[in-house]
């Protein structure tokens, strides 16, 4: 699956005190070994750097990307560049699978709006379990090479929300 070059690298804007929303974007950064993708947690203490024609509640409403042509993407449009480029292109073709892209498309608004309803065990039993044990692996395994790990890997994994290395980086040209 080729990937559209106008979105990469793709700025993330994220509600990192959200269980769901944060355990997706670890999970990204674990698999962002080309480092197509960046991360800005909205809900750090003084947080200002709103992407043109966005506001606080716009953002705190569904997840949305900054592609590095300088369109806004959101929603389930944005988790679909994010998967695309951390290589997770059988998921990107199964949520675009007929009838199943209305489903996504759709659902997508509904659990960003109750997100906060998933209890922190469950979010974190699937998110922070399960999927990072599976990002961590194909990170550790694409990313190291005989006791040796390139910069971008090592920058990758470092990340985490809300540190220093998402704000001076994260913010859009």
């Amino acid at each position: 699956m080729q990937r559209d070059p106008g979105a990469y690298p793709l700025t993330l804007y994220f509600d990192g005190a959200c269980p769901i929303c944060n355990g997706e974007m670890r999970n990204l950064m674990l698999r962002n070994t080309a480092g197509l993708l960046r991360f800005v947690d909205i809900s750090e203490p003084g947080f200002a750097a709103f992407p043109a024609g966005t506001d606080m509640p716009a953002l705190m409403g569904t997840l949305h990307g900054v592609r590095a042509d300088g369109r806004l993407s959101t929603g389930s449009e944005v988790l679909r560049l994010a998967y695309r480029g951390v290589q997770l292109d059988g998921l990107v073709r199964f949520t675009e699978l007929p009838g199943l892209r209305w489903l996504f498309d759709h659902a997508y608004p509904l659990v960003a709006r109750h997100r906060y309803l998933v209890p922190k065990p469950l979010a974190r039993l699937v998110l922070e379990t399960a999927l990072r044990r599976a990002a961590e692996r194909r990170a550790g395994a694409s990313a190291c090479h005989a006791d040796a790990c390139s910069i971008a890997s090592e920058q990758a994994a470092s990340t985490r929300p809300g540190g220093p290395a998402l704000g001076a980086s994260a913010a859009p040209a």
